[in-house]
């Protein structure tokens, strides 16, 4: 037993003295997998994806457009689904369109977008720009990612008494988009929003000009190519706090599926929001969920790239 003991040991000694001489090119498959396991901790890489277009169901997430990009958006909400406005006498609210939003998001560099967009409701053009200030990490150097929002609108077509010069047609929007990561499969947002309007909208004695919002999103992956995805609003308003009746107002909300198909991201919502641009949905939003006061609707968002092939070619 003390030979055999005494020969295991020798063998022992001798293998490790060959592993530690021996040359590199030996290397096996074993040794390989050893050296990847004892690597270090992943460096501080930028996480990508957090969401997977640059808006959601109401508003923008972190999600830029790259360089050299276009990213182009066609945004609809039918009419109510239900209630006075809905059911089966406007096919469920198809028959109508509460608004109609087409965007173009073009990357200036893989941190800045400029925005253009057209809404249906109010007639309001918009024009902005979006810049990723942070990115989340792998290693958690930066555990959130922040993009912040500027946003012009003007409503130049509507003919109004509550806009009696030009420059009352303006709104303006300012937004901190604040995400997370959490998984693969889950992120999360908030997103702190300030809102002026040069004149009152919508136009009611005792409505502010001034506002400040909190949204919250949040996206779920159920497979490769589909989510599920909320999107909520509230505006701090005493004006809205206190209207009731028919005059009242409602946090606008929306849930949908997310479907990737290749170069489109596409969703199907549904929302009690009648508007897209935030200026408009945050300030006039005054449907009922509970009421049946709330619309199908969808977005697409399509991605073009004018970057030139640089691919190295060989003779």
């Amino acid at each position: 037993m003390k030979k055999f003991a005494s020969f295991l040991l020798i063998t022992a000694i001798s293998t490790s003295l060959w592993a530690q001489t021996k040359p590199a090119a030996d290397t096996t498959a074993t040794d390989s997998l050893m050296n990847a396991l004892n690597k270090s901790e992943p460096k501080d890489e930028p996480v990508i994806a957090t969401f997977k277009s640059t808006r959601l169901i109401l508003g923008s997430t972190t999600e830029t457009v790259k360089k050299n990009n276009l990213n182009f958006l066609v945004i609809h909400r039918f009419g109510d689904l239900a209630g006075s406005q809905g059911g089966g006498k406007t096919f469920f609210g198809l028959d109508n369109s509460s608004d109609i939003y087409i965007g173009f998001e073009y990357g200036v560099s893989n941190n800045l977008d400029i925005l253009f967009g057209r809404s249906k409701f109010a007639q309001q053009i918009d024009l902005g720009l979006k810049y990723a200030v942070l990115h989340q990490t792998s290693d958690n150097s930066s555990p959130i990612a922040i993009t912040l929002l500027g946003k012009a609108g003007v409503k130049a077509y509507t003919d109004d008494i509550a806009f009696p010069t030009f420059g009352d047609r303006f709104a303006y929007v300012g937004q901190a988009i604040i995400a997370r990561k959490f998984s693969s499969a889950f992120s999360l947002q908030i997103s702190p929003t300030f809102v002026r309007h040069n004149s009152v909208f919508p136009y009611v004695f005792g409505n502010e000009k001034d506002m400040f919002a909190l949204g919250v999103a949040g996206r779920l992956k159920v497979n490769k190519r589909m989510a599920i995805v909320v999107d909520y609003a509230h505006p701090f308003s005493s004006f809205r706090n206190n209207a009731t009746g028919a005059d009242a107002f409602y946090d606008p909300l929306g849930v949908g599926l997310e479907i990737e198909t290749g170069g489109h991201v596409f969703t199907i919502v549904f929302s009690n929001a009648k508007a897209i641009s935030e200026s408009s949905y945050l300030a006039n939003t005054q449907s009922d969920w509970g009421k049946g006061q709330f619309r199908l609707g969808f977005t697409i968002s399509r991605m073009f790239s004018f970057n030139k092939d640089k691919k190295d070619k060989k003779y």
